[in-house]
């Protein structure tokens, strides 16, 4: 059976590779899809489905998740970027999946501004992945698919 993801990156993610690789790597955001897909299928995870979308539109981003309610996925991966510290429409609409949600961010948000330690989107993650760069996004897709 495929185990369909939806993976939803929000502002500025459009600018991996560029925008302060010292920070979130040297990795285009098309660069980590491709890395996920191609991880997949090395491990043997041949029937996984990933569908990769990206805004820096907060109302696109709400969008997106809500179409989720009506559509079959086995989880969504999302990195909120920005919005994960400031958006209660976001949360909002995570709030209403009843499929896993797995936050991912790139840089350990901990060891950065104070603002950024504070997520209001993780109120509704299932799991809260940091640190850990271009591999979050096989992880998180592997933290669902190995129990």
């Amino acid at each position: 059976m495929v185990k369909k993801f939806m993976v939803i990156n929000g502002p500025n993610l459009n600018l991996l590779g560029t925008r302060e690789p010292s920070v979130y790597g040297d990795k285009s955001l098309s660069d980590i899809e491709l890395y996920t897909e191609n991880s997949l299928k090395e491990l043997g995870f041949t029937d996984v489905e990933t569908t990769w979308f990206q805004s820096n539109i907060e109302g696109e981003i709400v969008g997106k998740i809500q179409s989720l309610l009506n559509l079959d996925y086995d989880a969504l991966l999302i990195n909120p970027a920005a919005y994960s510290h400031t958006s209660v429409a976001i949360l909002d609409s995570l709030k209403m999946l009843e499929i896993p949600v797995i936050e991912v961010h790139l840089s350990n948000t901990h060891l950065r501004d104070a603002y950024r330690q504070t997520k209001l989107t993780a109120k509704s993650s299932t799991i809260i992945m940091e640190g850990l760069r271009h591999k979050a996004y096989l992880i998180g897709i592997l933290s669902q698919l190995v129990k």
